[in-house]
């Protein structure tokens, strides 16, 4: 069940997470379906994502986790000191290299907001964090801390992990047999099919997912 501010969220109006047993609290923003923290223990884990249908499947795979739908930015901008860990991964279509290489006419402005975020956890966040996002089409504005695969990390911790291997084709599938190709490879099973915003391919939100086993590892890394 999505935690009871998540309908506060939605208004606009954040609650204060509550405080957990456990005294090592993680956010996580832009979460998705939560693939990047699928593997995470002991730690309490509040995970904010704007998508309600996303949000939902979320919290079916992470059930143990608190799930908040709402903005993500405005979220953690009012409760950063609460948290010892943070981890962004912000939307991506805007940066990925996709933006020139289709045949369909797609040119737009980069979203630079994950930009801000690196800017003010350097700044304001006294713990632990990461920001991921793809290698983009242009040089990165603020130099990555680390490079594994498809993924840039900027981080204020060393990152040593490697690459999951991707199944051949990832990038083409995009129908409901590569849906279930990818919930094979990232263990994930979920039997909702969910196009993301205006993409009507029912394999986005799985692409848009860290492996787990590579995002424990970058947790891991932070702790």
């Amino acid at each position: 069940m999505i935690h009871k501010s998540s309908i506060e969220a939605l208004n606009g109006n954040f609650a204060k997470p509550l405080l957990p047993a456990v005294h090592f609290r993680v956010f996580n923003g832009c979460a998705g379906i939560g693939g990047n923290s699928h593997l995470w223990q002991d730690c309490e884990v509040f995970a904010v994502e704007n998508e309600p249908k996303i949000a939902e499947v979320y919290q079916k795979l992470n059930p143990t986790h608190t799930v908040i739908v709402g903005d993500a930015f405005e979220y953690f901008k009012k409760h950063y000191e609460e948290f010892d860990f943070a981890w962004w991964s912000p939307p991506c279509q805007k940066h990925s290299k996709m933006m020139k290489a289709t045949r369909h006419k797609v040119a737009d402005y980069p979203d630079f907001k994950f930009y801000e975020v690196i800017v003010f956890c350097q700044h304001f966040f006294k713990g632990k964090w990461v920001v991921e996002n793809v290698v983009p089409y242009y040089k990165p504005l603020i130099e990555p801390t680390k490079r594994i695969g498809r993924h840039l990390f900027w981080s204020n911790f060393e990152i040593d992990a490697e690459e999951v291997k991707q199944p051949k084709g990832f990038i083409q599938k995009s129908s409901l047999q590569g849906k279930k190709d990818l919930m094979d490879w990232l263990g994930l099973q979920f039997d909702e099919v969910i196009y993301y915003k205006k993409n009507h391919c029912p394999v986005q939100i799985l692409r848009n997912c860290v492996h787990p086993k590579l995002g424990l590892s970058v947790f891991l890394n932070g702790r």
